[in-house]
């Protein structure tokens, strides 16, 4: 009489029960030098922001003399200087307006171009207007300093913020195409033929279907046209002479009077510049990794 074949079942705890917990352990030890280097990434990249922090709270003898030591008092009066006798809070007004301006008309134009681009063929010309306007990313600033120039001379925008507000939006045009193009490529054609079904023109195509489903890529951009313009100091420097008019970069040049430099007020004021592209970017995080990461993967 045979025997029945025995059942190879492993007890709780022993056996194969325990290569599960196993097998986590050893990879949890085989990324620990790199959790410790991600962690070491973190320190050495946070460290200037902190240090800086710290200086904003200190006066220029407490940098110079002992320039590791903690404040001997955390007061806000060198934000209260920068803010109203440095005239930052001026300087950031109009930064604030020239970029979300800057950025809304980049936006619009962009997101109708890719739109036409990607959806509308034209017989050969959409390869070539889609060069064309690529071909912007290789002209260099410096490379259009004194006919730009003379173009807004010539337009009477000389020392006006609309002056910086056209040409940010000129320069963020090329990026913000070829990014929005590549994202609506990706966008399912059946959604367009849905809406083709429902009556829906190339108009209600473009603001009730494609933009909402490319959501996250204008976040993306959105956020790095935001910095992108919001640090520029070039063009701000060239085109905008009256003090009222300055934006933050420029503005804060005036901190060093040819003598001597401030670096209190100083420290105060770049943390200021720099907290709303720290809210920005911590508000619309999730967006960005959303619009960053969306289309790596086809369904």
């Amino acid at each position: 009489m045979k025997r029945a074949p025995s059942l190879n079942v492993s007890r709780p705890g022993t056996g194969t029960a325990r290569s599960g917990p196993r097998l986590a352990d050893r990879l949890r030890r085989s990324q620990f030098p790199l959790h410790l280097l991600l962690c070491a990434y973190v320190a050495v990249t946070l460290f200037p922001l902190g240090w800086l922090l710290l200086s904003s709270f200190k006066t220029n003898r407490e940098i110079t003399v002992d320039t590791w030591a903690l404040p001997k008092r955390f007061d806000f009066a060198n934000y209260k200087a920068a803010w109203e006798t440095a005239h930052i809070g001026r300087y950031a007004l109009n930064s604030l307006v020239v970029t979300l301006s800057a950025c809304l008309l980049t936006l619009l134009l962009a997101s109708a171009t890719a739109f036409a681009l990607s959806r509308m063929r034209y017989r050969g010309l959409s390869t070539r207007l889609y060069a064309f306007v690529l071909a912007g990313l290789i002209v260099p600033p410096s490379a259009v300093f004194i006919p730009l120039y003379r173009l807004v001379t010539d337009l009477g925008l000389i020392d006006t913020l609309p002056s910086l507000i056209l040409v940010y939006c000129t320069y963020a045009l090329p990026i913000t195409v070829f990014i929005l193009h590549a994202f609506m490529r990706s966008v399912p054609p059946e959604l367009e033929e849905a809406g083709v079904a429902d009556g829906l023109g190339a108009a209600g195509l473009f603001a009730r279907v494609v933009l909402p489903v490319t959501a996250p890529a204008l976040v993306t951009v959105f956020v790095l046209a935001f910095i992108g313009n919001w640090n520029e100091y070039i063009f701000s420097q060239l085109f905008v002479t009256t003090e009222s008019l300055r934006t933050l970069p420029t503005g804060m040049a005036t901190f060093n009077d040819g003598y001597r430099t401030n670096f209190s007020s100083l420290s105060a004021a770049v943390i200021i510049s720099i907290a709303p592209v720290l809210a920005v970017y911590l508000f619309l995080q999730r967006q960005i990794i959303d619009g960053m990461t969306a289309g790596s993967v086809k369904c």
